[in-house]
Formats: C-alpha cells, structure tokens, sequence
C-alpha cells in the first residue's frame, strides 16, 4: 500500500526537472505503481497537469500538508523500471528535461491530445454490470473519483475491461464495427427452445455462441464468418438482443499485404562464422560487450545479424535492431520478417501514429522478441534483450537534434549495460570515434574482409570534371559515365546515380545585377522545383512562385544555377529517352509508403536507373546492378565541418558498395572537381584503414574529436541583439570554470545565422578533462528555463556531430 508517489510534472511554461510529492487517496494506494502517468494539481491555481510516477513510499520526506494525486491515466506502467531508469540517465547526461526523455519513449499517440474509452468485454462479471449498468463502452473521463477508478483497477486485473485509444486530432484510431454479448451464456442458452425448428440461420449462430463461447467482443465480419452465417443474421441477433453492436480497435500492421518469402539460414564463410561465434560467446556469458564489425560492402554483416539474432531467441531472450533511414527499412524488414516471421515488430517514423502505437503496444505486451527500426526505436520497452544491433553506425541520422540531443549509440551502449548483453556496431565505414575505441581494445574489432560471394569489389573509375568541361558543353554527365549508362539499358541491367541535392537548381539569380532569391525567414537562398512550379526553403517549408521579374532591379535576366535531381532527371530523359528513370529524394518519397514503393518498383525492374540522394547510398541490394554513379563527389566537402572528409569517405564507400553484389560485375564512376583529395582517393582504392590514418593525423593536429570530447552551446531569439548578448554572456560564465586546456571556439554566429525568423549564435568547447564544466551547464540550462518561456533559448549539446 502506497500512500505517496513522486511526480515528474508536465508545465509547458515551466518543465521542472525534479519529483514532487503527492499524497494517494485510499482507493487508489493498491494501484498506485511507477511509471504509470497520472494527472496531479501544480502551481498556486491548483491547475490539472500530466506526469509520470517515479517513485512509490509510504512516509512522506515534506513535512507539510501534501497535495492529493487526482487521478490515474493509466491502469498498468507506460514505462518498466528499466526506461524510467534510462529517462534519468538520459537527462543527467545530454541537458534535457526529465519529463522530455520519457515524452521521448513513448510513441506519439500517446503523447498526442486523445480520449480514452473503457470497453467492456465480459458482460457476465459482476462488478462489471454494477459499473456499466446498461452500458458496454464508457469514456475513461467517466471514472473521476478515487474509487469509481479502484473499481477500474478491479475489472483489469478480472480481465474484464479493455482500454482503447482514440485520438481527437487526425489520426484516429483505426476501429470496426463489431458484437459482444448483450445477455449471460445461461440466457442464451434458452433461446434456441423458443426458436423451436424455425431459423436454422439463428440456430446456427447461437449454437457457435454457446458451444465455442467466442471471446467478445469481435468484429462482426469475423464473428459471421466462424459461425458460418451472413452478416445480416449477426445484424437480426442485434435487432433481437442477443447481441450488442459496439466499435473495436483493430491492429493496424504496417507490413500487411506484402510478400514476404521465408528464408533459410546462409551457410557463412570462415570470418562470418568466427564473427557469430565470438558475439554468440558473449551473449552465453551474458557479457555487455560492444562488437565493431568493420564489413567490406557486400560481406554479409546482415547475415551474422540474422543468425546472432536466432541463436539469442534460442535462449528466451529478444533483440533489437536499429537502421538509419527509413529507405533501408523496408529491405531490411523484409529479410528479418523472412527469418522470424511474426515474432518481428517494426518502429520508425514512416509508419502512421496508429501503426506506432500498436507496434509499441505489441512489443510491450511481449508479443514481440525482434525489434527493427530507426532511431526512436532503441526505446523500444522490450524485457529480456539478449542482442543489440546498429548497423551502418556511423550514420549522423542516429544523433537527435532536438531534447534530448542523445545518440542512438550511447543510449544502446546503457542498455547493452543493463541488460547484461552485446551490442554490434556493423559498418563498412565506422565513425572515427568508434575506430579509435576499437584501436584501444575498449571496442572488440571484427573485421570481414572480404565480400560474402567471393567477388571483387567493383573497380572505380575517378572523372576530373574540370578536364571534361574543356571538351563538351556543360553537363551533369561526362561522356564516360553517359555511356556507361547507355551499356547498362542496352544490356537490360540497372545503375544507381547519387546526386547529394534535391530540388530542380540550387537558386535563381539575376544576371544584371546579381541578385539572388533568398527565404525571408532564413538566410539561404531558395531551391528552384519544377515538378511544383515553385521556390522551397528546405529548412523552414516557405514556398512562393517562380519569378520571371528580378525583384530588385525589375530586369527579366532571371536564370537558374547549379543542379538538383529534378534537373539531373529532366537531363536523364534527354539524354537516354528509352531508360526509365525513379528518383528517389524528400520530393518523391513524402507519403506514406514511397520509400517501399519506389524500392519495389526498382526491384522489379520498372526501372533501369535510381536516380536519387544520399538515402540510396547504403545499405540497398538490389542483384542487377551493376553501375554506380556519382554526379558530383564535392557536394560535402566543401562544408565549414571537420567531418567534411570523412562524411565524404563514407558516402563514397557506401554507394560504390551498391555495385555487383551478385554474380554480375560492378563498375563505379565518380565525377569529382578534387580527384586528389585524399577522401575521394582512398575512396577510390576501397581503403578505409588508409582513410582512417590520414585523418586521424589532421584530427590530432586540430584537437578534434575523437583526441577531444565537445560541447555546443547554441543561443536563439527573434531578435539578434538579445541572442548575441546572451551567448556572450555563457562565454563569462563558463570561462571561470574551465581549465587552460579547454579551446572556446566563438562566440560566433551559426553558418546559418538565422532560421525560421530565429537568429542562432554558438559556442563551441573543446575539451579532455573539466570537472566543474557538467554542474555549470546544467546550472545554465535551469537558470534560463526558470527566466520563463519567452526568454531566448538556450540549447547545449554533447558531442555534436556538426558545428555548423
């Protein structure tokens, strides 16, 4: 019996970042449990806001008169003691609130404005027909008191109440009309007498009520079907009484519909099956080891996964993979779901507010033993994980850019911890930290050398653009890689083409004067697109016409520069009319299910070339292609970022890897103004340990991480002056605190300095070792949240992965 709680309360003004007391009314100290969310008065109005239960006491440490807890939100914990641990953890080390990490967890629906109903699905209880009387579906609101919601708790654990969501924004819980019973089974029992010989239809119905005592409620259309009548006999049991219609949640499952084939384990090569052995020994002794698998494309890291993974679920136990695009999802579902079939649940942001929260639902109710998804779902509440997966680690997609600002990475690296289990980072390029940790032994280093089908890794040919332009007219294509391209339609094989840009031009410009278009809420330059006859700001959505007039000087010298796939398109279907071209970037792939739909289309050969950005580059096997081309390799490295190289190296390596996975020979073109640049030259040797070396040196000699650990400190306001002064302002504080080793980069503004009307400075600090840095920036953070919510915003993030 509980008599106290402790809450993490919800203000929007004010998000408090510790537990307050609250006192339990009686009817409710037996249900009472931590994770549950409840709704609880806060401030001097006594107003009604939602938290989180995370500790449950019987004494009280205030000695005063506590507020009294209003009521439940919840009959059983939204999050097990593990994640209410995990939440903690998550906001000591990334600056973030209590209340946000675990908002974080929870699938959106549940975060959502939604109403709740309580559905009755066993008539015959008795306390049940005390309750509902003559009702069978009760809005949750209904039980306010202290012991109306007692009662409640009662009919859950009697297994006498359902619980279903129903969201008042757009995204509605899916339901279905369906039946329960409107009478006891002793009731019912004495109708078939009074029909006497007539209805056989009737008859029949109730004979499958009475003698399989379905449980109720169902659909309508199932309960017909398994009785073996029509809908409009369940329709006259309604009219007669017998039954009751009503409206069921139903599962919405995101992969329904789709052919998946049931696979076989692959037998392994020698270093696949040294791989699995050293993971799997680990896993025995239940070791929180972390793997480094560091696989040439095509090595067949996803094949160690799938059989590490089953050797786990041998043992009772459940895993967790995670991807970093949404792109890589559908294939990669495909292949585990051909392994697991059923028992693999799928999380990532593709799929709708209902389909999220019936997965989350499915995977909590343990349903589900594999989990595959993208970066929110290394929060899913899984119980007994003996296997963690982040495959293509090294990917920027794995780093949330709002609170909590936490990395996938470090978030598995706790759970691994917790779990007493492995964590595999699989990567053929992994991130320079993660390298360096394996070089220190605090990683185990797996290497897969070569690629799983015996073949080479296809050869790659480097284009010097400034060479090419000499002699054709200006194109996104030189003649080798417009040929190539020509062989592959000719000979009915595929090519992927990167381009690392979306949109028809980079901007419009006006030859007379110079004047370029840019967002008025942002200092960038607008993107031309065609394909809507409009001017995009891809940061903040504004959207307007195309000019024909320069706004400035009132010339029509209006012309478009540089190139984005829509261009890169409109110049395919010119050049090679007979090829089919499926682009593949933010544009095309904005609804529901086009990620999979273009994948599926490419697969079935209703294309001969995937033109698209860097959402293709990895990850996609597709056994027909076998050109790789790169329209312009210098797109990121000429960003003001010390991972400019690397991101660079990776994007290369990556797609390159798309070519001749199967039994056709790959070939790979590069169109690059830099062909000397370390990056792309290495690049074009397949040579990660040269690449890794290299710039490691430049890394050292620039006290850059991994040789450094950093912070960002950002400052945002609509107006510059308040922003400047007060990143100014952080330089004063912090500088006291810090010792003579640590480096301030700044202030500065950002290299986008203002954004959705918002002008942004910052602050970067380099540093190995500041005792006193972590209490000051916490002290900062609460500091400017106590000023209120239209003070200028202040945001503080570890170990940034760009700085600009």
């Amino acid at each position: 019996m509980a008599e106290f709680v402790k809450v993490i309360v919800d203000v929007p003004t004010l998000q408090t970042n510790r537990p307050y007391d609250y006192a339990v009314p009686p009817a409710l100290q037996d249900q009472v449990m931590p994770g549950m969310r409840v709704v609880v008065p806060f401030g001097k109005g006594n107003r009604a806001v939602q938290g989180f239960i995370v500790a449950v006491f019987d004494q009280a440490d205030y000695q005063g008169k506590l507020k009294t807890l209003l009521r439940l939100t919840d009959l059983t914990p939204v999050l097990n003691p593990e994640l209410l641990a995990l939440g903690q953890w998550l906001s000591d080390t990334t600056f973030a609130f209590q209340i946000s990490c675990f908002q974080t967890m929870l699938p959106s629906l549940m975060r959502a404005s939604y109403s709740k109903n309580v559905v009755l699905v066993a008539p015959e209880n008795p306390l049940a027909q005390q309750v509902f009387q003559q009702a069978t579906v009760l809005p949750y609101e209904h039980f306010k008191t202290p012991e109306q919601q007692h009662q409640l708790g009662q009919l859950q654990r009697q297994q006498a109440i359902q619980i279903q969501y129903q969201v008042k924004q757009r995204d509605h819980a899916k339901t279905v009309q369906g039946v329960q019973l409107a009478q006891s089974y002793a009731q019912l029992a004495t109708l078939p007498a009074q029909l006497g010989g007539r209805a056989k239809k009737q008859q029949q119905l109730l004979a499958y009520l009475l003698d399989q005592r379905p449980t109720l409620p169902q659909p309508i259309t199932a309960v017909a079907q398994q009785a073996g009548v029509s809908r409009a006999v369940v329709n006259a049991a309604i009219e007669k009484g017998w039954l009751t219609a009503t409206t069921i949640a139903e599962y919405r499952d995101p992969t329904a519909g789709e052919q998946i084939t049931r696979t076989q384990p692959l037998t392994l090569t020698s270093e696949q099956q040294t791989a699995v052995q050293q993971i799997l020994v680990a896993a025995q002794a239940h070791e929180n080891r972390t793997f480094l698998i560091e696989g040439v494309t095509g090595s067949g890291k996803t094949e160690v996964y799938l059989q590490s993974i089953a050797a786990v679920l041998q043992q009772q136990q459940t895993a967790l993979m995670l991807v970093p695009e949404i792109a890589l999802t559908p294939q990669m579902v495909k292949r585990v779901k051909g392994r697991f079939g059923s028992k693999v649940a799928i999380l990532h942001s593709g799929l709708s507010n209902g389909e999220k929260y019936d997965e989350w639902q499915r995977i909590e109710r343990q349903e589900a033993d594999v989990v595959v998804g993208a970066r929110s779902a290394i929060f899913a509440p899984l119980h007994h994980i003996g296997l963690i997966i982040m495959d293509e680690e090294h990917e920027s997609s794995y780093k949330q850019d709002e609170m909590p600002r936490y990395h996938a990475r470090d978030v598995a690296q706790w759970r691994s911890a917790y779990h007493h289990c492995p964590l595999i980072l699989g990567s053929a390029t992994p991130s320079l930290e993660s390298r360096a940790r394996a070089q220190k032994k605090v990683y185990q280093l797996i290497r897969l050398t070569q690629r799983a089908n015996q073949r080479p890794l296809p050869p790659v040919t480097v284009i010097d653009m400034k060479q090419e332009l000499k002699k054709t007219q200006e194109s996104n294509f030189s003649a080798p890689l417009l040929a190539a391209l020509r062989q592959r339609v000719i000979h009915h094989e595929q090519s992927v083409l990167l381009l690392n840009r979306r949109g028809f031009s980079a901007f419009v410009m006006c030859r007379d004067c110079g004047f370029v278009l840019k967002c008025p809420n942002c200092d960038i330059s607008l993107t031309l697109h065609m394909a809507t006859h409009s001017m995009k700001c891809h940061y903040c959505g504004h959207e307007e016409a195309i000019p024909k007039i320069c706004p400035n000087c009132h010339q029509r010298k209006i012309r478009y520069y540089g190139t984005g796939t829509e261009k890169v398109e409109a110049e395919l279907q010119q050049c090679l009319p007979e090829a089919r071209v499926i682009r593949m970037d933010v544009d095309t792939t904005r609804r529901k299910g086009a990620h999979e739909r273009l994948l599926s289309a490419f697969g079935r050969h209703e294309g001969d070339i995937l033109l698209g950005t860097q959402m293709i580059a990895k990850g996609l096997d597709f056994p027909d292609v076998t050109l790789v081309g790169v329209l312009n390799a210098d797109t990121s490295l000429g960003l003001p970022d010390f991972r400019a190289s690397e991101r660079t190296f990776q994007l290369l390596t990556q797609v390159s890897g798309r070519a001749g996975r199967a039994d056709k020979p790959g070939e790979v073109i590069i169109q690059t103004y830099n062909p000397e640049h370390y990056a792309i030259r290495l690049a074009r040797q397949h040579d990660y340990e040269g690449f890794y070396r290299r710039e490691m040196t430049l890394r050292h000699q620039g006290q850059y991480p991994p040789y450094y650990f950093t912070i960002k400190l950002t400052t945002s306001d609509e107006d510059e002056t308040v922003a400047a002064k007060k990143i100014f302002e952080l330089q004063q504080t912090l500088k006291p605190v810090l010792s003579d080793q640590a480096i301030m980069l700044g202030p500065t503004p950002r290299a986008i300095a203002r954004m959705k009307r918002r002008y942004y400075y910052q602050l970067v600090i380099k540093y190995r070792h500041e005792p006193r840095l972590m209490q000051t920036l916490t002290a900062i953070l609460q500091q400017n949240q106590a000023s209120g919510s239209k003070a200028v915003q202040v945001m503080i993030d570890r170990e940034p992965l760009n700085f600009i």
